[in-house]
């Protein structure tokens, strides 16, 4: 397995939907065993193909909730039905980050629940309910698959947030990347 550079914003991969998966082959396989440790190395509880600079519907996940129940999975080519957000102002409860937006932590409402339907690295459907951090989380990357970033759905004050650590840190055109594991850009 092989740790992967991780695409910071701006990197036109990012910014563009991913086209479906088409073949579950080896090269698939190889390339979920790589997410998965690049995901680990970062360290993350999700990772889109996108992000990796592969424009693919793929994305993988592994969260562990409050009592310890663990949810592992990758979902090529998903649906993802979401219930109704909740209105209000986020709270910092609600902070989430992205390992292609390093370092940075901004407030989000997100759905409560979700409902995903993919299928595996096989090719098998599966379908799986969430809820809370899990369907955050679910919400997060499939956002991935469609070219959007969690901060293009913040509010202005974390629009203005994101656009200052853009700005700080040179990101925001091609070409930026970080290494899990060599750069420290999640500590």
């Amino acid at each position: 397995m092989t740790v992967l550079p991780i695409c910071i914003t701006g990197e036109p991969v990012l910014h563009r939907e991913a086209a479906p998966v088409v073949d579950f082959d080896a090269g698939l396989a190889t390339l979920v065993e790589d997410m998965f440790e690049t995901m680990e190395a970062a360290p993350g509880v999700g990772l889109a193909a996108p992000q990796v600079g592969i424009g693919s519907r793929l994305f993988v996940y592994d969260w562990t909730d409050e009592e310890g129940v663990r949810t592992r999975g990758v979902a090529a080519n998903p649906e993802l039905w979401i219930s109704s957000p909740p209105l209000g102002v986020a709270d910092d409860d609600e902070e989430e980050g992205c390992l292609s937006i390093p370092g940075e932590r901004f407030a989000l409402k997100r759905s409560e629940r979700a409902l995903l339907r993919a299928q595996d690295e096989r090719g098998e459907h599966y379908e799986l309910e969430a809820s809370g951090w899990l369907a955050r989380i679910l919400q997060h990357e499939f956002d991935h698959l469609n070219g959007i970033l969690y901060a293009d759905r913040l509010d202005a004050f974390g629009t203005k947030g994101v656009q200052k650590a853009i700005k700080r840190n040179k990101w925001g055109g091609a070409g930026n990347a970080w290494l899990p594991g060599v750069d420290d850009l999640e500590g």
